[in-house]
């Protein structure tokens, strides 16, 4: 029998991914995904497709949405999963979010036109086409007009904190994030914590502040996770009493390296992840 798989965390053309959310539960089929989860940034306007996609091919298909929060030390990220899309509070706070993000973007091109760079925000549209517009799309006209050799380069040197066209993003405040998540039905995780390198202990106190506010979860497993930082996560969830989430952050085009449930090849979530957090949404008196 084939090796099947599931994926928690996701992104579409709702976001900054480059397959529409049909696209990306087909995908799923072919790849042996029997859970999926959309998670699109600030946004649920992606899961309604995705799963009448998913009852159509019988792909297990999780309403969920990513949303970046605020810290002293940068911005981290949640994920809600279950969450219901209809949720008129989510929907506005993150349409009001999605406002800011537009305006940003103008800005970061008008930053890059002084530069010296010949872009036009007519272009970041027309790159991202149907999708909501994202920096990937601002960075890919910098590629195809030759400025940059890769996306990647782009984020470095021109649109990541410290870059010469960055603009901060507008974001809720982490215990804001948290609440916000859980009115909605949500279970929340923590978001591939150990990418930014930061110690042990602001993990575990930041851990501490969120949990009293409804934090359900840690995400160990990740495609930017290697054996230690899921051996470190694995270990901080038990400590704090905390579930476990696990998913590939598949973008599509965007980080081409990164496969559906996959990861960059190594990555493989255990179903009894997916097991545990449905029996501790039961215990939660929340629906699965």
């Amino acid at each position: 029998m084939a090796r099947t798989y599931i994926d928690l965390h996701t992104h579409s053309t709702a976001s900054d991914g480059s397959d529409s959310p049909e696209e990306l539960v087909r995908l799923a089929k072919k790849g042996n995904v029997t859970t999926l989860a959309l998670t699109d940034h600030d946004t649920v306007a992606g899961v309604e497709e995705a799963m009448e996609t998913g009852k159509e091919l019988g792909v297990e298909v999780i309403a969920g949405c990513e949303l970046g929060v605020k810290t002293e030390f940068g911005e981290i990220h949640l994920l809600g999963l279950w969450l219901d899309p209809k949720a008129p509070k989510l929907q506005s706070i993150m349409s009001e979010l999605r406002g800011y993000r537009a305006e940003r973007n103008k800005i970061i091109v008008e930053k890059l036109q002084t530069l010296g760079m010949n872009i036009t925000y007519e272009e970041v549209l027309e790159a991202a086409g149907d999708g909501s517009v994202g920096r990937p799309h601002i960075a890919q006209v910098l590629v195809n007009k030759k400025y940059f050799k890769s996306v990647k380069k782009v984020f470095e040197d021109m649109l990541c904190d410290g870059g010469k066209a960055y603009v901060p993003k507008k974001v809720l405040d982490p215990i804001e994030g948290v609440k916000l998540l859980k009115e909605e039905g949500a279970t929340v995780s923590w978001a591939h914590m150990c990418i930014h390198r930061q110690s042990t202990e602001y993990l575990s106190d930041t851990i501490a502040t969120l949990k009293p506010h409804g934090l359900d979860a840690l995400e160990a497993y990740h495609s930017e996770h290697g054996a230690a930082s899921t051996r470190l996560v694995v270990e901080l969830a038990a400590i704090h009493g905390l579930a476990l989430t696990g998913g590939s952050d598949y973008h599509g085009a965007v980080k081409p390296n990164i496969t559906l449930g996959r990861g960059k090849g190594g990555l493989y979530v255990p179903h009894s992840v997916l097991d545990n957090l449905k029996e501790l949404r039961r215990k939660q008196g929340l629906p699965v």
